[in-house]
């Protein structure tokens, strides 16, 4: 546990949450308690998910199961979410609970369906979306959700935080996927995804645009050698020339603007502000 926190990311989700919150009223326990319960969750699938990618870094140091092994690591996850499910059954949080056990699920979905669709390489820009939906943009979704319900105790204000989260963690997903074709430093190699077979939408976008000889040239590389670090600059370099960044720079571009539409239903005040420079961030970020 103490590596864990002494490791800790950005924490940008509790941020989502406290904001959240103070938009539709004043921050209380039960908010402080929304923001561990999200980080908590957060965490263990974190830990779970590089059990499950076999990645032996995360941010830039070893992940759990490369010092302790896999049993250590799906145990830890298994605590870390138990204890945040028992932080709001035993403050009888039963809408909070339910609203972060419901992305939980979609989470495990998400997971799911990309490793079904990475063994037949999906090539469906909106299989692509359902993804990332399900796998990333639920927990944003479910952290201003839980924030905005910790103050207002109104489902309709939570569920329209709820889709403005929503939205904001579709751009965050697409800035993570155009990080695997950079250079910088953000705690995991670049080429990662190809590596593990992950269309994301540079790629797919690619591929779809790309003559018959070239599409079954990529195709070959990402089934059969995808481990070998000269094809893998090989795609990266296809993807970059063909205008594959650029598109996906540009959808994330729209779920930003969408979101920011759905921010703006609400009054303006120095609180909504910030939220807004916090979804700024998420897409401007260098890691």
């Amino acid at each position: 546990m103490r590596y864990i926190i002494k490791r800790k990311g950005k924490q940008i989700r509790p941020m989502f949450v406290f904001l959240s919150a103070k938009m539709h009223g004043e921050i209380n326990e039960s908010s402080y308690r929304a923001a561990s319960l999200v980080e908590l969750l957060h965490t263990a699938t974190l830990v779970h998910d590089d059990v499950v990618d076999e990645s032996m870094q995360r941010r830039g140091f070893f992940s759990i199961n490369a010092i302790w092994k896999n049993k250590i690591a799906v145990l830890v996850g298994d605590y870390l979410l138990s204890k945040g499910l028992l932080l709001s059954i035993e403050h009888n949080e039963f809408q909070q609970l339910h609203i972060l056990s419901d992305a939980v699920r979609k989470m495990s979905e998400g997971e799911l369906l990309q490793l079904e669709k990475s063994r037949s390489l999906n090539l469906d820009e909106q299989v692509y979306f359902d993804i990332i939906r399900q796998k990333t943009a639920s927990l944003v979704a479910s952290a201003c959700g839980v924030g905005a319900f910790s103050t207002s105790q109104d489902l309709d204000t939570t569920r329209k935080m709820m889709e403005f989260g929503e939205l904001v963690g579709m751009a965050f997903q697409i800035k993570d996927d155009l990080f695997d074709y950079g250079d910088a430093k953000i705690g995991k190699p670049t080429g990662n995804d190809i590596r593990e077979k992950k269309l994301t939408l540079p790629l797919i976008y690619t591929i779809n645009h790309a003559d018959k000889t070239l599409k079954k040239r990529l195709i070959y590389i990402l089934r059969n050698k995808n481990k070998e670090k000269s094809q893998v600059n090989f795609v990266i370099d296809t993807v970059k020339n063909m205008g594959g960044l650029d598109y996906a720079n540009n959808k994330m571009l729209e779920f930003q603007r969408d979101a920011i539409k759905i921010l703006h239903e609400f009054p303006e005040n120095n609180v909504r502000n910030e939220l807004e420079s916090l979804v700024n961030y998420t897409i401007e970020r260098k890691h």
